[in-house]
């Protein structure tokens, strides 16, 4: 029973913070709780703190909208926490996506479509063209681009408010992760995913690698969605410092060896820089 804890704890946790953020969304809608209030665009917590999408908000600047206070300040707060603590964590511990696209991956490894289709045909690099796209969209149509067509956003009203069109986005993205794309959608072409590696680039939580109880399984590697982060691996005792890094910790439930797991940035390695001063001695 430990093992199996240990092999799925992070991604028990996921699902259930996912879930969890569902359910109050749906139950302010559906039975008036003030827990959560609205939807991942603009919530209200606890009735009083709001809290708001920045990348939602810079839409809406370059559309020209004239911002309420409180928008300002949801977005603050809640940049502040991906840029201090979170890193791009939304895209594994918050995005109702994320089950969408882990469900096509695990499918994809079962199929063996990986062994079929190893050439990866674009370029990761495409959601920072289709962020920057969706700003000059929005600057030049008056309208949030991305929101206007966001599967996330459909994805998220159709489980709250009934379902509707976030069958369809669903149904869609998973197709492309299962048969187009590897990770297409979170790893390559969504713009919220290229917003939040931007903001999160400086995040204190970061994956650690121990190069030393490392044994070069690249079991990692496998489940990572966005294994470039990880070039480290049997190279060199280093933080995973690229925002890219959605801090799902899959990587960390597979490894047998204990070569990876969470830290504080600059913690770990001030640590093992203190060890070998004292032994040293």
């Amino acid at each position: 029973m430990t093992k199996l804890w240990n092999s799925y704890r992070y991604l028990i946790l996921r699902r259930t913070t996912q879930f969890g953020v569902l359910f109050l969304y749906f139950g302010a809608n559906a039975w008036g709780w003030t827990l959560l209030m609205g939807n991942l665009s603009s919530s209200l917590f606890l009735g009083i703190v709001p809290l708001s999408d920045p990348y939602a908000l810079l839409q809406m600047v370059a559309a020209g909208a004239i911002l309420a206070t409180d928008l300002l300040v949801g977005a603050f707060i809640v940049t502040l926490f991906y840029l201090l603590i979170g890193g791009r964590s939304f895209c594994s511990w918050v995005c109702p996506i994320n089950i969408v696209t882990d469900a096509a991956a695990l499918l994809r490894r079962k199929l063996g479509v990986d062994a079929i289709s190893k050439k990866q045909p674009a370029s990761r690099n495409m959601r920072y063209w289709v962020l920057a796209l969706s700003l000059v969209l929005s600057f030049a149509m008056g309208i949030t681009a991305f929101e206007f067509i966001s599967p996330i956003s459909m994805l998220h009203r159709g489980i709250v408010f009934g379902l509707g069109f976030g069958w369809a986005a669903m149904l869609i993205i998973f197709l492309l992760d299962l048969f187009v794309l590897k990770n297409g959608w979170c790893g390559h072409i969504c713009p919220l995913g290229g917003f939040y590696s931007i903001v999160g680039k400086l995040s204190l939580i970061r994956v650690h690698h121990n190069e030393e109880n490392c044994t070069l399984c690249m079991k990692c590697k496998v489940v990572c969605p966005e294994q470039q982060v990880l070039y480290m691996i049997g190279k060199e005792s280093i933080p995973v410092l690229s925002g890219e890094c959605t801090n799902c910790a899959r990587c960390i439930e597979v490894c047998d060896d204990d070569a990876l797991g969470f830290s504080i940035r600059g913690l770990a390695k001030n640590k093992k820089t203190g060890e070998k001063n004292e032994s040293n001695k």
